[in-house]
C-alpha cells in the first residue's frame, strides 16, 4: 500500500543534527553511537527506508523559531536568522531535487504525473523493493511555525518558492499565534497572515495552535484547512490534542487529520526522559485513526503525519516500529479492526491526495 506522511521535519535532521539522509537508519545510528543528546543513535527516518516503506510523498517542514528560547537546533534570537535558516533548509530539499533523489511537488500536475508513476511501479513491484529502484520521493513544502516569515506581505515570496502549506506556531508563544502549552491567541501579525494565505492559495495547519488561536484561525481564513501531526484528546488529555470539538470543525472544512506517532501524544501522563515505550504500539496510533473515524461516520479525514523525526528516536517512538518503513504494518491493523481495502487506502494516501487535489484546482 502506498503512503503519503505528512509530518517529517527532514531538513532539521539534515542540518541542524547533521544527518546524511541518503544513508540507511541503521548507517547513521552507528555514526551518532558516541553522540550525545536525546534520540542519538536512535533514529527511525531515513531515504532508503522511506522508499522501502513505500512512503512516495510527504510534507516536508521548513522550522526555525525566533521566540528568543534557547533551544537547541529549534530557536534562534531573531527573525532575520529564521528566516536565513529557512531559506537553508529550503535549498537543502532543492539540492537533493537536483540530484534527482526527490521532487518537490507544488502544482496539480506534478503531483498526477509523480502518483502516477509510483502506482505503476508499486503495481509491477508489489514484494519486491531492493532490486527494483523505485521513483524519487515526492516532497511538498511545508512551514511549521511561521517565524521565519518577516511580515504576511512576503508570504509570495516564499509560495513562489514553492511552500504550500503552513502551522503559523509550535510551542509557546509565537511571532504570529499561540502554541502548544500557551492560553494565546492570534497575535496582530497572524490574520494578515491568514487573509495572505488564503489569497494564494496555501493551506493551514492548525498542528500545534492553542485552543484560542485554533478558533481565532478558523474565523480569518476561510480555505481548506488539516492538521499534519495531530492526535486525539479523548484518548490522551492534554492540549496538544485536539478535542472532540476541534476534530468536528476539521470536519466540517472536508480537512485531513495526520496521526502522530510520538510516543508522549500516545500515553497519557507521559514524562519526557522518565516514561518508556513498553505500552505504546502501533496499534495505538491506530486507536486515535479509529477514533476520528467513529466520531466523522467515515473515513474520509483520518491519516498518517507521522512525526517520526521530530527530536527523538526509538526511545519515543511506538515499541514495535523499527524504522518509518514499519508504517506498513498500518495495513492489518486497519483490517483487523474491520476497515475495508477503501477505508485503508484512503487513510494512508487517499484523504491527503484529495485534500492537495481541491487545493490545487483538481
Amino acid at each position: 500500500m502506498l503512503i503519503i506522511d505528512a509530518h517529517l521535519d527532514l531538513s532539521m535532521n539534515a542540518l541542524q543534527w547533521n544527518r546524511d539522509l541518503l544513508q540507511s537508519v541503521y548507517t547513521i545510528r552507528t555514526q551518532e553511537q558516541f553522540v550525545q543528546g536525546k534520540g542519538r543513535a536512535q533514529g527511525v527516518v531515513a531515504y532508503p527506508e522511506m522508499r522501502r516503506g513505500r512512503i512516495f510523498l510527504s510534507v516536508a517542514t521548513l522550522i526555525a523559531r525566533s521566540t528568543g528560547r534557547p533551544v537547541p537546533h529549534f530557536d534562534f534570537l531573531s527573525p532575520t536568522q529564521s528566516y536565513g535558516m529557512a531559506h537553508g533548509q529550503l535549498a537543502y530539499y532543492r539540492a537533493l531535487e537536483q540530484m534527482g533523489h526527490v521532487r518537490i511537488i507544488s502544482d496539480l500536475p506534478s503531483l498526477e504525473r509523480h502518483t502516477a508513476e509510483w502506482q505503476a511501479w508499486d503495481a509491477a513491484h508489489p514484494d519486491d523493493n531492493s532490486a527494483n529502484e523505485p521513483p524519487p520521493l515526492g516532497f511538498v513544502i511545508s512551514m511549521e511555525g511561521a517565524d521565519p516569515i518577516l511580515r504576511p506581505e512576503q508570504l509570495a515570496e516564499w509560495h513562489a518558492a514553492g511552500l504550500r502549506l503552513i502551522g503559523p506556531t509550535h510551542y509557546g508563544p509565537g511571532r504570529y499565534a499561540g502554541g502548544t502549552s500557551t492560553e494565546l491567541g492570534l497575535t496582530p501579525l497572524g490574520p494578515p497572515l491568514l487573509r495572505e494565505m488564503e489569497r494564494l492559495g496555501i493551506l493551514l495547519d492548525l498542528t500545534h495552535l492553542s485552543d484560542e488561536a485554533f478558533w481565532e484561525a478558523l474565523e480569518h481564513y476561510n480555505g481548506l484547512v488539516l492538521a499534519s501531526h495531530n492526535n486525539c484528546r479523548a484518548l490522551v488529555p492534554h492540549q496538544r490534542q485536539f478535542s472532540d470539538e476541534q476534530l468536528r470543525a476539521i470536519f466540517a472544512r472536508d480537512g485531513v487529520i495526520g496521526a502522530a506517532f510520538d510516543a508522549w501524544m500516545l500515553e497519557p501522563g507521559w514524562v519526557v526522559g522518565q516514561t518508556t515505550n513498553e505500552r505504546v504500539t502501533m496499534a495505538t496510533v491506530v486507536d486515535h485513526i479509529d477514533h476520528i473515524c467513529q466520531l466523522a461516520g467515515n473515513a474520509r479525514h483520518a491519516a498518517i503525519g507521522t512525526d517520526l523525526d521530530g527530536g527523538y528516536g526509538k526511545e519515543q517512538s511506538p515499541r514495535d516500529l523499527e524504522t518509518i518503513a514499519d508504517l506498513q504494518k498500518l495495513t492489518g491493523l486497519l483490517s483487523g479492526r474491520g476497515y475495508t481495502v477503501d477505508d485503508i487506502a484512503a487513510i494512508l494516501h487517499g484523504n491527503w491526495l484529495r485534500l492537495f487535489r481541491q487545493a490545487w484546482g483538481g
